[in-house]
Parts: structure tokens; C-alpha cells; sequence
């Protein structure tokens, strides 16, 4: 079955920097197009970047010039670089893929605050 799980989130002051990763597996990675959503308490869930099989990227204008996203596909990982964090990127950030339906991870909690 999927299964997607993420690592990386905690406690940052705002300017910090945090790198999550996420772990699939019960896909064919290389070719599937993976992303990073956040939802923030009281507020819908909203797409972070995203990325292609052939490494295009797409990111939310939130984040740009901030946040990269990357993925090595011999390790089945995603990962989200997020650099000048800001208390408005507090949130829990999911690890997506969409293949017959939507699949999430867990999520993990990022705080930003001082």
C-alpha cells in the first residue's frame, strides 16, 4: 500500500531554516509527481511546491525564493528546504501524491516563533 511518512518539522525562530524529508514507498516514485501541502489551525489546506518526475517545480508565491523542494529518486525522498521561515509558515506540512486518489502522510509540526 502508499505510504508516505514525514520527518523534520519542530521549533524554529523566525528566520531559521528546517529541511523535512519524506519516505515513500507502494508507489512507482520516479515517475510520480510529489508535494508538500501545510495546514495551518483554522485555515484549509494549501499547496506548498510541488514537483515533477522530470524535477519541475512549482512553489505557492508564499514561499518563493525561500523554500526549494527536491527529490532523489534512488531513495524513494522528497524533501522541503525551508529557509527565512516566518511565524505566518507555522503549520502542519503533509507529504502528497496523486495516483488513483489523493494520498497524504501523517504530517509534521512546524512552529516558527521566538
Amino acid at each position: 500500500q502508499v505510504q508516505l511518512v514525514e520527518s523534520g518539522g519542530g521549533l524554529v525562530q523566525p528566520g531559521g531554516s528546517l529541511r523535512l524529508s519524506c519516505a515513500a514507498s507502494g508507489i512507482a516514485f520516479s515517475i510520480s509527481t510529489m508535494g508538500w501541502y501545510r495546514q495551518a489551525p483554522g485555515k484549509q489546506r494549501e499547496l506548498v511546491a510541488d514537483i515533477t518526475s522530470g524535477s519541475t517545480t512549482n512553489y505557492a508565491d508564499s514561499v518563493k525564493g525561500r523554500f526549494t523542494i527536491s527529490r532523489d529518486n534512488t531513495k524513494n525522498m522528497v524533501y522541503l528546504q525551508m529557509n527565512s521561515l516566518k511565524p505566518e509558515d507555522t503549520a502542519v506540512y503533509y507529504c502528497h501524491v496523486l495516483k488513483t486518489r489523493h494520498y497524504w502522510g501523517q504530517g509534521t509540526q512546524v512552529t516558527v516563533s521566538s
